[in-house]
């Protein structure tokens, strides 16, 4: 039984959450460290572009964490903190960028098209449904061919 457990324990670790944050870097206050393990899982690696400072192990994403945590400690609020990094390395750096400006293009874009295909097949299967021709338009004659194909 104990073995099963342990293989159990193995098979899924590979899936619990591993963060790249090193014990040196967590701070003694839990409510700071939270708001700092907040703020820093809603900014961008530089290098890795996938993952979040708080997951990545590269370099320049150990920094930037320790720079939310010397900010936090120097008293700035979340906002001020992530401006702070955004002004050093653009809005790339951000998970969601702020829907103005450039952005917002990006932000109106899925929408739109979203729109723009929702009416395309509306169109489609309204002109679709118009090219049933009923009964009543066929001649007599084509009517007594058409049962006649029908009863074949």
């Amino acid at each position: 039984m104990k073995r099963m457990a342990l293989a159990l324990l193995l098979a899924f670790a590979p899936l619990s959450p591993v963060f790249a944050v090193q014990p040196d870097e967590v701070l003694a206050d839990a409510g700071l460290e939270a708001r700092a393990r907040a703020i820093s899982r809603n900014l961008r690696c530089p290098v890795c572009q996938g993952e979040s400072i708080d997951d990545s192990n590269a370099p320049i994403s150990r920094d930037l964490r320790l720079v939310v945590r010397e900010r936090i400690m120097a008293g700035d609020t979340d906002a001020q903190v992530v401006d702070f990094v955004v002004s050093r390395y653009g809005e790339f750096v951000l998970f969601s960028p702020k829907a103005e400006g450039a952005n917002l293009i990006l932000w109106l874009a899925g929408p739109g098209l979203l729109l723009v295909g929702g009416i395309g097949a509306f169109a489609y299967i309204r002109k679709r449904g118009r090219g049933v021709v009923p009964a009543e338009a066929l001649s007599a004659d084509e009517q007594s061919r058409l049962r006649d194909l029908l009863e074949k």
